[in-house]
């Protein structure tokens, strides 16, 4: 949830052998006979071939296949590719054909058009929902969540899963972002020693390294928009409600919203149209937000002169002091004049009152509250899982423990990775708990983030 840059300024682009083996694979994935490559395709350009016959959706599903092939053993921003993605492109290609027989087209943007989903979208289908854990390897969801039902009624293909921060980072602080035990450690595609950031990294690795057209991730605190700027990608995050929640792993119902992580602006948008809606399964949340909905969609606002008498607010403080003295600031500045350039009037050197307590998730109480509401939200959501091992947040840090050889030991990661006591976190409804941040049972009564890492329980 963090999204404090870590960028190793010292690695060589031009050198990395990585970037060289990303470069000849745009040459190499082009159908033989026309001019379409995947090298960032947009779903425009992707539409456009499939109309002109240049391309089907079983072509396209191969190239990704190909590049997944040749890039995610480095990359690591593929968790798992489904064994059906090959089916549903070839019943999109039928449709696609029916369609044209008839002299019409398919609607919708996303039809046949292949999307990887964040490991924790649950799909009906082959495809485990794991969260990067091996705890949920091979357990069932009951029924796919709300914004994959979408997906499936606009045509898309399901291509697979993307990594992401394991549990979402909630598991450990200290935890490396683009970590989980099942996928290891996922690789920024332009700085290899760089932070891909989390905990959608898998989404936004995959996408900037064309791995996939498109793709979904979810966000709590910055797990859409980090790793979009990490991977030099589009990311958005939805007004909470705009898209369900229902079959997703929670962390907090009042945070958790799902989005696109795309190349382009306008693909984020196709995305986004296709996901949002109310969903009796998120009733309350999905209700709330329907009406802001707009009739026809989010496309018909789409503009090449968009900026032209937008005024954007720039809040440097205290974002940009880690980046004074390095090419980051020149960049921004050049960021800033592109905009100016384009129409927009810039409000420079804003001031955000109580901006570092706001910044401070233990003095702003965030911390607090999501660490109650994941106890809450998880327990609620896996005992619905189908052939689990575990059924509460009690049984995934018993399954870590007796696990250390898959979910690695506590020492990894500074010695914070096991140190939960799933009794020790504080639900919104305990009454043994002071919202002043300590716990009345507990004789060291410290902040619920000294309850949460405190590696052994000293009550026993």
């Amino acid at each position: 949830m963090e999204v404090k840059m870590r960028i190793n300024h010292r690695a060589s682009l031009l050198s990395s052998p990585l970037i060289s083996l990303l470069v000849l694979s745009g040459f190499v994935n082009a159908i033989d006979g026309s001019q379409f490559t995947i090298t960032e395709a947009t779903i425009d350009d992707i539409q456009r071939a499939f109309t002109e016959n240049k391309l089907t959706s079983r072509e396209l599903v191969d190239l990704y296949l190909g590049q997944i092939a040749s890039l995610n053993p480095l990359l690591r921003g593929v968790l798992e590719v489904n064994p059906d993605a090959r089916d549903q492109a070839d019943l999109a290609d039928r449709e696609r054909k029916e369609a044209a027989n008839q002299g019409r087209r398919c609607s919708g943007e996303l039809h046949g058009i292949p999307v990887l989903l964040k490991d924790s979208l649950a799909t009906e289908d082959a495809l485990n929902t794991t969260c990067g854990s091996y705890a949920l390897l091979g357990s069932k969801v009951p029924r796919d969540s709300g914004v994959v039902e979408r997906l499936r009624r606009a045509g898309a293909v399901i291509l697979g899963k993307a990594t992401l921060n394991e549990w979402y980072g909630v598991r450990s602080f200290t935890m490396p972002r683009g970590w989980c035990a099942r996928g290891g450690q996922g690789v920024n595609p332009y700085v290899e020693s760089g932070d891909p950031c989390g905990s959608s990294s898998g989404s936004g690795i995959s996408v900037a390294a064309n791995m996939v057209s498109v793709s979904l991730g979810t966000e709590t605190d910055g797990s859409i928009i980090c790793p979009a700027d990490h991977n030099s990608a589009v990311g958005l995050k939805p007004t909470v409600g705009l898209t369900s929640r229902a079959g997703v792993i929670p962390i907090s119902p009042r945070q958790d919203s799902i989005g696109p992580i795309c190349r382009t602006v306008t693909d984020a948008v196709y995305l986004l149209d296709a996901i949002v809606g109310f969903d009796p399964r998120d009733y309350e949340a999905t209700k709330a937000a329907a009406k802001f909905i707009p009739a026809g969609g989010y496309r018909q606002f789409l503009n090449q002169d968009g900026l032209k008498g937008k005024r954007l607010g720039v809040v440097r403080n205290p974002f940009s002091d880690s980046y004074n003295g390095s090419t980051a600031i020149l960049t921004f500045e050049h960021h800033l004049n592109v905009l100016r350039q384009r129409g927009a009037t810039i409000l420079d050197n804003l001031e955000i009152a109580d901006i570092d307590i706001i910044m401070n998730v233990s003095q702003s109480g965030e911390l607090i509250a999501l660490l109650a509401e994941f106890k809450l939200s998880i327990n609620d959501y896996l005992p619905e899982l189908i052939n689990s091992t575990v059924k509460s947040l009690s049984d995934i840090i018993a399954f870590n423990l007796n696990n250390t050889v898959l979910e690695i030991s506590v020492n990894v990661f500074a010695g914070n990775v096991e140190r939960i006591r799933a009794g020790w976190v504080p639900g919104i409804r305990d009454d043994n708990w002071d919202w002043g941040g300590r716990d009345k049972g507990n004789r060291d009564d410290g902040i619920l983030v000294k309850i949460w890492l405190r590696e052994t329980d000293e009550r026993q």
